[in-house]
């Protein structure tokens, strides 16, 4: 049978829900009247208005000739849509942007109005592949409808939200453990960093949900940290891994967050017990001011892929990195050792200049970025990529969640000294 046929028939043998489909779209339709004048392929794949889709067969069984208003005969009317559920790849696209090379996987939606939260349920294996393989997924194009539509969108992808504690930067919670990004000037930029990397216990991943774009700038710059891992030169490396980094902070000076923001309680006793239960020193070295010093490791390996990775916080929290004007300003308040944040080697001596300075050149160098959308949904592996911000203006507001807690100690990478 030739595949494709020409026929006519009368409208009352289809019924008014085949011709208000989306199949229309797919057909080449001629109105005259009460009459229609098709022309089709036995097999179509139409996409329903609410986003779902099927496939529909034409059993015909034979061919079929008539002029315009002769009565079709009675097989006609057997005739029927067959759905067969397609494959949820079928309603977006993947690729990679050659400017990231392999370190972002966009998924992008061909179905209008594609809700996320339903795309993206039972896909928690697959989309954390994605990102432990690439280091970033960036959905595009989907429908999210409000705050608690991305919640249900990180569940899906990582499970439930955690709460954001020993906090180091201003964050407003929005939802149910779900938080505008760093509430920093917009004038201000964001250094590269791995989200609380300082912190004895971490986020293997972040969630990015971007409400509302900038006018201009606030990008949130990506970085794949397995090419920063293998630009930082081996003498540095092997510095940091022999000795660690040693992490102190200081509240309640006057800048920076206070104790009760960071560890959301007014209750001394309740500090002090955290972090205990955490390995960090608290010493209240004067009244209503605290100050915390905990040891970390230099690198970790990641726990799917083995990877040895730069995991820490010694450039991010040193002063050195902060812009010209502001660590001045702190240098000329505070001694070092009442800075708000510094680092040192973990037996606590100074980090070298070139060193620090070297790190940030690596940083900078790796860094890639896009322009935010509204909608998009940004997925890392907080291990293997580092984000940032830049200076933006008009109204930004982009929100965060972190998912699957782990502890940095349990996957240090030890030294050795014959390596």
């Amino acid at each position: 049978m030739d595949l494709e046929q020409r026929f006519s028939f009368d409208n009352r043998m289809i019924g008014a829900a085949f011709l208000a489909s989306p199949l229309r779209r797919a057909l080449h339709a001629r109105i005259a009247g009460r009459h229609f004048s098709w022309r089709f392929r036995p097999c179509w794949n139409v996409l329903l208005a609410d986003g779902e889709s099927e496939r529909t067969e034409w059993r015909s069984g034979r061919g079929l000739s008539m002029k315009p208003g002769q009565i079709a005969p009675p097989w006609i009317a057997t005739i029927r849509r067959k759905p067969v559920p397609l494959r949820a790849e079928d309603l977006s696209r993947r690729e990679i942007w050659p400017e990231f090379g392999d370190s972002l996987c966009v998924i992008e939606a061909e179905a209008p109005g594609l809700r996320l939260a339903d795309w993206t349920a039972g896909r928690t294996e697959q989309l954390t592949e994605l990102a432990t393989r690439h280091g970033a997924v960036l959905l595009r194009g989907f429908s999210l409808t409000d705050v608690q539509d991305f919640e249900k969108c990180v569940e899906n992808v990582c499970g439930a939200a955690l709460e954001y504690r020993f906090r180091a930067s201003p964050r407003t919670e929005i939802g149910h453990n779900v938080y505008t990004a760093t509430d920093y000037p917009a004038d201000q930029s964001i250094f590269p960093h791995n989200e609380h990397a300082y912190s004895p216990m971490c986020p293997n991943y972040l969630v990015f949900f971007c409400q509302t774009p900038p006018l201009q700038g606030g990008e949130t710059p990506i970085g794949d940290n397995r090419r920063i891992t293998s630009a930082i030169d081996p003498a540095v490396k092997a510095e940091f891994l022999r000795r660690g980094v040693l992490y102190v902070r200081n509240y309640g000076a006057g800048f920076g967050l206070p104790w009760q923001t960071v560890f959301q309680t007014n209750d001394p006793t309740d500090v002090e017990r955290y972090c205990a239960s955490i390995g960090v020193e608290a010493e209240w070295v004067s009244e209503g001011r605290l100050r915390t010093r905990q040891a970390g490791p230099a690198m970790i390996r990641h726990p799917r892929t083995g990877d040895e990775i730069w995991f820490n916080h010694a450039t991010f929290f040193h002063v050195t990195t902060l812009p010209p004007v502001v660590r001045k300003s702190l240098q000329a308040e505070f001694a070092e050792q009442d800075l708000p944040t510094q680092t040192y080697y973990g037996d606590g001596a100074p980090i070298e200049p070139e060193a620090l300075e070297h790190l940030r050149s690596v940083y900078r160098g790796a860094m890639r970025m896009f322009t935010w959308r509204a909608n998009d949904v940004l997925v890392l592996d907080n291990i293997l990529a580092v984000h940032a911000r830049t200076p933006f203006s008009g109204l930004r507001r982009v929100l965060v969640a972190m998912g699957k807690a782990f502890r940095p100690h349990d996957w240090a990478i030890e030294w050795r000294e014959n390596a």
